[in-house]
């Protein structure tokens, strides 16, 4: 985790600096929250986010009774060191609404990648922590083996699907397929960037052959 000296941050007369909370794979803005000299020290002591709610007028560890922590990958300060950039990889929902991020203000429009991204995250929190009754903590419980044959049968079902020309079946097969694709990718420890660059890639040597 890439930290900062505590001794040069510039808190406000409240003893308190904004934190900004990103997304370290994707950049998007999470939240933005306050620190003080303890929740601070705190963030780098334990590489997790806490923060002081003003609310509350208290200390808080981010995920503590939701569990969806977020672990601390890099943090800057800005040029007048009275702001911080909290790189993090979040383990769930940044908002208490259960929205990915407090700055979801355009709902309606869906981007995929991110959708993935997302479904990826909470995929990983399952492999790590195996919460019981969680149909995707059954199939790591089960195997690789059990993962692959998933994959196959959903694989299938598309085909059919598609050949049959059922077009809200096709949909649901797809997706289907999709969650149990980033299912293995997890459990092989693939990232969804590394599939991102592959096909960057192939577009780019088509690009070039055209």
């Amino acid at each position: 985790m890439s930290v900062i000296n505590p001794d040069e941050v510039r808190f406000d007369e409240r003893g308190l600096i904004p934190a900004i909370v990103q997304n370290a794979k994707t950049r998007e803005v999470l939240t933005l929250a306050y620190m003080n000299q303890e929740s601070l020290a705190r963030t780098i002591e334990t590489g997790q986010t806490w923060f002081w709610s003003r609310s509350r007028n208290e200390l808080w560890h981010k995920g503590e009774t939701s569990g969806n922590t977020q672990q601390v990958v890099s943090l800057a300060l800005d040029c007048d060191r009275d702001a911080i950039v909290v790189l993090v990889d979040p383990a769930g929902p940044a908002c208490h609404t259960g929205a990915r991020s407090c700055f979801d203000v355009a709902e309606d429009s869906i981007d995929l990648g991110r959708l993935l991204d997302g479904l990826y995250q909470l995929i990983e929190s399952r492999e790590r922590e195996r919460p019981a009754g969680s149909y995707t903590t059954y199939l790591f419980n089960e195997g690789i083996d059990k993962i692959l044959k998933k994959v196959g049968e959903e694989s299938a079902e598309t085909i059919i699907a598609a050949k049959n020309e059922e077009r809200e079946r096709l949909t649901s097969e797809v997706s289907d397929l999709l969650y149990h694709l980033v299912v293995l990718l997890v459990a092989r420890g693939v990232s969804l960037e590394e599939i991102a660059k592959e096909l960057k890639q192939r577009r780019g040597d088509k690009s070039e052959r055209a």
